[in-house]
């Protein structure tokens, strides 16, 4: 039955068979996903529990936003999540690179130095660092910027990281994922490990960790192994898919503090801040967040072992243990990324007809691609793939709302492989 649908939506017996074969051998792997996703499902219920979520934090409010008890509600449900002393979490941050240049702004001054111990950060960051000049950088602001690079095993540099440390050194940033870099993404014990002992140099530094596509991978968050801040995006891991928008900051209340006075004004702060009816969505969307992003780590894990049995290099590879829903898979040839993104295009429930090409995405140093055929617009929890166009020519593919839709996904960026004869047996 399933096998003739499939056919109907383009996939060749050959390839449905191949896809089949990987996914029974798989099925042992998705039962332990099933596990930590239930665990994270009842940590998310027992916090709305405890922040006494009712009907009326549903609700919207307009203009100023004063007593918005949805809005504020939500921020305990996060703290509580993460167990954290408060929380930022609004429509009002447009994106991740947003939070995080709210959190990094707001909690550095002149003559403060920001360090990353993990290489270097996301494409994006480096116009708000100021690496890659642009108005408003915490560079043009009197801010210094260092790092220190992972060593060629994949380990932290500790010798390199202790002589880096200074008495400027006012706050560490900790990328968990590994963007567009072939790094191994960190687990939430390797961030407590790099936490610690960057505290036992100079405790009162503030480490912050961006924390997306990492959100429920793992039964604990960083900010259950010292982190100060945890930042993300609403629209991947915790908003569910179906969060419209926004971003959140969880964390110490100063480091909040700071954030919601750079977010609105001085003197207002958490104050104001209308939600504009989404609150519903930010609540259902983070109710379902677990075994959403469930779904998501099986479709990668799906994708690296098809992948890497066709004799590709992928990151992680088909064993390891996961730390975010991210899946890296080098091609070193651009018409491999251009013919699997037209498969993930081709496999989304909308704009399933255009074909994705590269074009000058604002925050990058080369073209970029990106196939999503989303319901909201650029959500990477979604079915979504993406890769800038440079060599090594690799493609980064995360998302899915539900397990049926990630796998017929990644069979269907197959099936386009063999169309473009790319991949013309299987093993």
């Amino acid at each position: 039955m399933n096998e003739q649908i499939y056919k109907q939506l383009g996939i060749e017996e050959d390839v449905y068979r191949f896809c089949e074969q990987i996914c029974e051998a798989l099925a042992p792997r998705f039962a332990e996903i099933d596990k930590r996703a239930e665990y994270n499902q009842l940590k998310v219920i027992k916090a709305m529990q405890d922040a006494k979520v009712s009907e009326a934090c549903l609700l919207g409010t307009t203009g100023y936003g004063y007593n918005d008890l949805g809005r504020d509600t939500l921020e305990a449900v996060y703290a509580n999540l993460f167990h954290t002393e408060d929380a930022l979490v609004r429509p009002q941050i447009t994106c991740g690179t947003h939070a995080l240049a709210l959190a990094l702004m707001s909690n550095l001054r002149p003559g403060d130095e920001l360090l990353s111990p993990v290489g270097k950060p996301y494409d994006t960051l480096e116009e708000v660092i100021g690496i890659r000049p642009s108005k408003g950088s915490l560079k043009e602001y009197g801010i210094t910027y260092a790092q220190v690079d992972l060593l060629p095993d994949g380990e932290f540099d500790f010798d390199g990281i202790k002589q880096a440390i200074n008495e400027h050194t006012k706050l560490v940033t900790i990328q968990r994922s590994k963007g567009y870099e072939p790094r191994k993404t960190l687990s939430v014990e390797r961030i407590g490990q790099l936490i610690s002992f960057i505290k036992s140099i100079k405790p009162d530094v503030i480490c912050m960790v961006d924390n997306c596509y990492g959100e429920f991978v793992q039964t604990i968050e960083p900010t259950d192994v010292g982190a100060d801040m945890v930042v993300g995006s609403l629209i991947k891991n915790p908003g569910g898919g179906l969060a419209p928008i926004g971003g959140y900051i969880a964390g110490k209340k100063d480091c909040i503090e700071n954030a919601a006075y750079r977010l609105t004004s001085p003197g207002l702060g958490k104050e104001v801040g209308a939600s504009l009816g989404v609150s519903q969505s930010f609540y259902q969307g983070l109710f379902l967040a677990p075994t959403v992003t469930a779904s998501a780590l099986k479709g990668a894990i799906f994708a690296a072992n098809l992948y890497e049995k066709l004799g590709f290099t992928v990151v992680p590879d088909a064993k390891e243990e996961r730390f975010d829903i991210i899946q890296a898979i080098t091609f070193g040839k651009p018409e491999c990324i251009l013919a699997f993104c037209k498969g993930v295009q081709g496999a989304a429930p909308v704009d399933s007809f255009v074909t994705p090409e590269p074009w000058d995405m604002p925050g990058y140093d080369a073209q970029v691609i990106m196939a999503a055929g989303a319901f909201v617009s650029g959500s990477s929890i979604e079915l979504s793939a993406d890769g800038p166009m440079k060599p090594p020519y690799a493609v980064y593919f995360q998302g899915g709302l539900t397990w049926p839709h990630a796998k017929f996904g990644i069979m269907n960026t197959l099936q386009e492989m063999k169309n473009a004869g790319i991949v013309t047996q299987f093993p």
